[in-house]
């Protein structure tokens, strides 16, 4: 996926800046979500997996029911649903929240997903994946049916004392960088997240840089923000806070690095930051 397959929208604040501020046109969010897939489907070599076949390629039996974890160091699994799906807190249980094909700023919905829920024959008939909503680290189950799974080889771990980024592919790394960080008032969150949107500024000389990862995370303190203040990992127009602890809730790089980041960091990418 290339570091253009972003969208920048209108009135989107960041928990780490102002806003994103241009719109993308309509044409170009009707391929979002062909893009997204195509971008799963270079970076997991070998590309979208079949309907139900994630487990069943490796197991052949299973006790109906049954949760089996599917990530591992070297792959996780993104769930793109492209036309919108129910996530439900428990199998058949109730509903828990309700998505479009499209978030808020036209970008495709995509899940970060934990684990599969199998049938006799080790098909998944639901997943377990981590939600884009508050509180930060949500879950839930969403139908199988529901979604296209694509494999992720790529993962993000940020350890905040340190301030420094580690980014894996397949489970070596493949790049490490000294980031900013939030400051005391606006901590970092801590937890585990996935990259659910990717978004390019129409200024690139902007606070965002050449573009924002936005991950499933939201800042604990800037509650009253749009979108309840969404944070992202970004460039920055102020290099001399590199290192630092002064950001909204946000993770700054290098412009330079950033641009490898974003394409790399595909949607689904785990984000693992740390105290």
């Amino acid at each position: 996926m290339s570091v253009e397959v972003g969208v920048a929208v209108p009135a989107i604040a960041i928990a780490c800046g102002p806003r994103l501020d241009a719109a993308v046109s309509r044409s170009t969010r009707m391929r979002l979500l062909a893009l997204v897939l195509l971008g799963l489907l270079a970076a997991g070599c070998g590309g979208v997996v079949a309907k139900h076949g994630v487990l069943a390629a490796h197991v052949t039996r299973c006790s109906p029911g049954s949760v089996r974890p599917l990530r591992s160091a070297r792959t996780a699994y993104a769930a793109v649903a492209g036309r919108g799906a129910i996530v439900y807190r428990e199998p058949t249980g109730a509903v828990r929240a309700r998505f479009g094909a499209k978030n808020v700023n036209g970008y495709p919905t995509v899940f970060g997903v934990l684990a599969a829920v199998v049938r006799r024959d080790c098909s998944a008939a639901w997943y377990r994946v981590q939600l884009p909503i508050k509180p930060n680290g949500a879950t839930g189950f969403v139908r199988a049916r529901d979604v296209e799974i694509a494999p992720v080889p790529t993962r993000i771990v940020v350890d905040v004392s340190d301030r420094h980024l580690t980014l894996y592919r397949h489970g070596k790394v493949e790049l490490g960088a000294t980031v900013a960080v939030g400051s005391p008032s606006t901590p970092t969150p801590t937890g585990r997240y996935y990259v659910n949107q990717r978004l390019v500024p129409a200024d690139k000389s902007g606070p965002f840089g050449p573009g924002a990862v936005g991950i499933s995370a939201f800042s604990t303190v800037l509650t009253g923000w749009t979108q309840g203040g969404p944070v992202a990992i970004h460039g920055t127009n102020e290099p001399w806070s590199i290192g630092h602890a002064v950001s909204n809730g946000c993770i700054r790089l290098p412009n330079a690095t950033l641009v490898k980041v974003f394409r790399a960091a595909i949607a689904g990418t785990p984000v693992i930051i740390r105290a």
